[in-house]
């Protein structure tokens, strides 16, 4: 349920030497909450991607993403993370990121469709 308590698990955050780190799981409420929070409390900063993950319920994983904001974690979406990481649409391999991010909007769209959201 937390990844944090696992021993390989944290070598391998140590192994990489970095303080900020994008995660996603399984359950918000659980398995991204909890890590999470004990990584906060170690001064990491986490960006946990928030449309990556679901919890057993609408209540439950916003309640967990707010109990995560409140700890001090950023939340971010996968196309904002994303368009982040491109940071320019100018670039030579901006149409590597186009192709994801069609197909992005294409499962939203047929999502939002058979749920009553368009977005």
């Amino acid at each position: 349920m937390n990844s944090w308590e696992d021993a390989d698990f944290r070598a391998a955050i140590a192994a990489t030497g970095r303080r900020k780190i994008i995660m996603a799981r399984l359950w918000t409420e659980v398995c991204l909450t909890f890590p999470t929070l004990d990584m906060l409390a170690e001064g990491f900063e986490v960006y946990p991607v928030i449309d990556a993950v679901g919890g057993v319920s609408s209540v439950a994983h916003e309640t967990a993403v707010q109990r995560m904001i409140q700890a001090g974690a950023q939340p971010v979406t996968s196309l904002a993370l994303g368009s982040e990481f491109m940071r320019n649409w100018a670039r030579d391999d901006a149409d590597l990121y186009r192709v994801i991010i069609n197909d992005y909007f294409l499962r939203k769209r047929a999502i939002g469709h058979s749920s009553g959201n368009l977005f």
